[in-house]
């Protein structure tokens, strides 16, 4: 089974309806394996749904995150989305600010952090870089 299939499947359990505008929201961020803002998916969306409001998108994306088959991040006060990575375990994220590309980072710097906080207990944390891949700056430097 997919990614992509285990979504659909994941909406289908928790009561939701996989109608053809939340099924494509999705295929688009499946396919692009890339951070994109709501913005993004609306035009790639509106070729099928030429009438689709940015608020049936945000709604949509904020489901998916709560149901845990979409991410959410936050660059200069935009959320971005993605699909879920395929990766398993814990990882971060390097993220293209130019192109939305997204490369999976194997090591946590939070590992270093523990020996500076004896006595603390850390709930959660995020940790993702962002800067520009390889192609962008090739395509950039001309």
């Amino acid at each position: 089974m997919t990614a992509f299939e285990k979504a659909v499947r994941t909406l289908k359990k928790n009561g939701y309806k996989t109608t053809g505008k939340r099924q494509r929201i999705l295929e688009i961020l499946y396919s692009n394996q890339k951070y994109m803002t709501a913005r993004e998916v609306q035009m790639k969306l509106k070729e099928m749904f030429p009438s689709i409001s940015p608020d049936t998108i945000y709604r949509n994306l904020h489901t998916f995150v709560e149901l845990d088959v979409v991410e959410e991040t936050e660059l200069n006060g935009e959320k971005l989305f993605r699909s879920i990575c395929e990766v398993h375990g814990h990882h971060h994220h390097f993220i293209c600010t130019t192109c939305g590309d997204t490369k999976e980072l194997e090591m946590c710097p939070m590992d270093s952090f523990h020996q500076q906080l004896p006595g603390y207990e850390v709930s959660s944390h995020r940790f993702e870089l962002f800067g520009k891949c390889k192609d962008c700056l090739a395509t950039s430097s001309y």
